[in-house]
């Protein structure tokens, strides 16, 4: 048959005919084409279906509760991808735009996600009124405030730790800066990135109860969602409802590691930074493999391959810092407008904080302010002693497994799954201990925040272990050097970078995760401990604006000022004393 077929039909077309591998690709790919497509249509239903069709605990409807969640999360990534591209750069490129950007970054990763809510439910219903969409942009906006910050950090660290030798490599090859970007800057940064992608999105499941069944004030609106079907089983203290929950989770988490994550790695491993060849397995993802072999489908993604190399060799000559600095700029005028432009973010951070008292001062006393500052330090302190039990546990334990790919293999799904289990399952155990033990909700609940922070160090920890170049692994062991000197002269400075980027969303994450493990309920019982999380969720189920404002407002400044005091030296440390030159 073969032979026949290669005598009658010519080889152009012979190409474009599928093999074996193009029919179990092509039906993979038209189904999750179908399910998105399905789901995307949902969200254009007018915005009084959410009302007509209420939430059911009936398992049956999970599959697509699942779906709609899954979508909103995928959305979310893409936004914050871009969003991570363009002001990760921006940040790292100009130190005159670092000067606003990177201190906004802070504030904005310290804005708890019930924070967001509050003020952009509204604005989103009223864009696109009467219709779904807008409750769907304001839960997809609230799961990408849960994503993006950690993203931005990560390439952030990335762009500002470049081997110096690459970019002397990128300016004797005479890049463009839109070259320099798309060919060493992004592929650079891809490793460490991709890692805190699968942070990213597992970080989303642990908000996605808040973003799926938002309530302020007077105002409720719930999406079909597996976020509002979990808190809607945690109101009516279903535990079969909630273990109904924990299976899908496992199968969507699963489903999206396989489909892809697991590419992903796999793709980015050619990206490692090293000159010898690496002595263990590289990480392999069969869907990659099976892309790779087939004919049709490669035939119709090779238009959008092309197009892709096509705008990556473009020589653009963007308005980067590294281009400018060639010009060699007076060093007496670069100070002056360096002088300027801060001014000038001075004095717009004094509007802003002018209008944010001036507006908080109208509903609340000077007493009020004092007693959130008191809640804040409480915050503080088990934000600090989480981080430290954290990174004692966590660095070593990433480490191991991002020196083994196939470990690290094995363990990306459960530490995916461990990272996505969101703290609101583990409710009714903690209330229900608390209740009958008469424990003290001050120190028990704590333990909830170590859910919202472990794994960013963990993930950042495996992607600076697995981009560790080999050859300076091969050197250590050529001199010899093993135990606690490895440690300290040469894998703790190699990853310190990856290690920082994680310990500054972790905590950004800590600060969020009080939210929800300070003030927890199940059923009509509510356990609640002292502390700023607490005191914003108890005023955003009130509806008390400035209050909401105010408990924001000091949420951002401990992050501020600990990111100032603390990380920001140490993130000094590693891009002038600890990078890979």
């Amino acid at each position: 048959m073969n032979l026949v077929l290669r005598h009658y039909i010519p080889a152009t077309a012979r190409r474009l005919l599928p093999n074996r591998w193009d029919l179990v690709a092509m039906p993979l790919i038209i189904g999750l084409l179908l399910f998105a497509a399905t789901g995307i249509q949902q969200t254009m239903a007018p915005i009084s279906t959410l009302t007509t069709h209420v939430i059911s605990l009936d398992p049956a409807n999970l599959p697509e509760y699942a779906l709609r969640t899954t979508l909103r999360m995928l959305a979310a990534m893409v936004a914050a991808l871009v969003f991570t591209l363009v002001y990760g750069t921006l940040a790292a490129k100009s130190h005159r735009a670092a000067k606003l950007l990177i201190p906004v970054l802070d504030i904005l990763q310290s804005v708890p996600v019930l924070g967001y809510i509050s003020f952009t439910v509204t604005f989103f219903l009223l864009l696109f009124p009467g219709s779904v969409l807008g409750a769907e942009f304001a839960a997809i906006f609230a799961i990408f405030t849960s994503q993006a910050w950690n993203m931005t950090f990560s390439f952030y660290q990335s762009l500002r730790t470049l081997p110096r030798d690459l970019e002397e490599v990128s300016v004797n090859l005479r890049f463009s800066a839109w070259q320099r970007f798309w060919k060493l800057d992004v592929p650079f940064a891809m490793p460490g990135l991709v890692w805190n992608m699968m942070m990213s999105m597992s970080g989303g499941w642990f908000f996605v109860v808040a973003s799926e069944a938002i309530t302020v004030g007077d105002k409720t609106i719930t999406l079909p969602g597996v976020g509002s079907y979990l808190a809607m089983a945690i109101d009516h203290k279903d535990l079969h409802a909630i273990g109904y929950v924990i299976v899908t989770m496992v199968a969507v988490i699963v489903l999206y590691d396989q489909l892809l994550f697991r590419p992903l790695v796999a793709w980015v491993d050619k990206f490692r930074l090293e000159d010898t060849a690496s002595q263990g397995a590289a990480p392999e993802s069969w869907l990659l493999n099976l892309i790779q072999r087939t004919r049709t489908v490669q035939q119709i993604l090779y238009p959008f391959v092309h197009l892709i190399r096509k705008v990556g060799n473009w020589r653009l000559s963007l308005p980067l810092p590294q281009v400018v600095r060639q010009r060699q700029p007076d060093p007496a005028l670069a100070q002056a407008i360096d002088w300027l432009w801060g001014a000038c973010v001075a004095a717009l951070s004094a509007y802003v904080l002018y209008r944010v008292v001036a507006y908080v001062g109208s509903g609340v006393s000077w007493g009020e302010v004092g007693h959130v500052l008191l809640l804040g330090l409480i915050t503080l302190l088990r934000v600090v002693l989480l981080i430290a039990l954290a990174s004692l546990v966590w660095v070593p334990l990433g480490v191991m497994i991002g020196l083994r790919p196939a470990l690290a293999e094995k363990i990306q799904p459960l530490a995916q799954f461990l990272a996505a289990f969101p703290a609101n399952l583990l409710f009714p155990v903690f209330v229900i201990v608390i209740l009958h033990f008469r424990l003290n909700p001050d120190i028990w609940l704590s333990p909830l925040i170590v859910l919202g922070t472990q794994w960013y160090i963990l993930f950042n920890v495996i992607a600076g272990a697995s981009a560790f170049p080999n050859d300076l692994k091969e050197a250590a062991a050529n001199f010899g050097i093993r135990g606690w000197q490895w440690w300290r002269k040469v894998m703790l400075p190699g990853i310190f970078p990856y290690y920082i980027t994680g310990a500054i969303t972790a905590s950004g994450g800590a600060w969020n995760a009080s939210i929800v493990a300070e003030f927890v309920s199940w059923g009509n019982d509510k356990v609640v401990a002292h502390g700023l999380g607490a005191y914003i969720a108890q005023t955003t189920a009130a509806g008390n604006f400035p209050k909401i404002t105010l408990g924001v407002v000091v949420m951002s400044l401990f992050v501020v000022l600990f990111n100032r005091v603390l990380w920001r030296p140490m993130y000094a440390l590693a891009e002038n004393k600890l990078r890979l030159n």
